[in-house]
């Protein structure tokens, strides 16, 4: 049986190691960018099932993303991460397409697998 692989992309490298943890005791392969370009780069080469995604990036913000992410992947659930609760209403009624609101619990991280 494959393991599930995810993609985390924040720039806050300490969430992402923390998150990678808990998540490979999971039993989830876990890829990480820290930012927006590398990470679209390595959605590409790694197809994953489920994709972590801050807004906020260095280089752009995650969330335009989203037209692209659910047409390049549309079986892969994907988790927007932000310090403040707010869906776009263009994403509002996508069961694929759930927020996370910063500061992140670990015990809540599985209602988003």
């Amino acid at each position: 049986m494959n393991k599930k692989k995810i993609v985390i992309i924040d720039d806050e490298e300490d969430l992402c190691h923390l998150m990678k943890t808990y998540l490979v005791e999971l039993n989830y392969d876990v890829f990480l960018a820290n930012t927006l370009g590398t990470g679209l780069t390595l959605m590409k080469e790694v197809s994953p099932d489920i994709v972590f995604i801050d807004n906020n990036l260095p280089d752009g913000l995650g969330w335009e993303k989203m037209d692209y992410l659910l047409q390049a992947y549309p079986e892969c659930k994907i988790n927007l991460i932000s310090a403040y609760k707010y869906l776009p209403p263009e994403l509002t009624g996508r069961t694929s397409v759930k927020i996370l609101e910063k500061p992140l619990s670990l015990s809540t991280l599985k209602n988003y697998l």
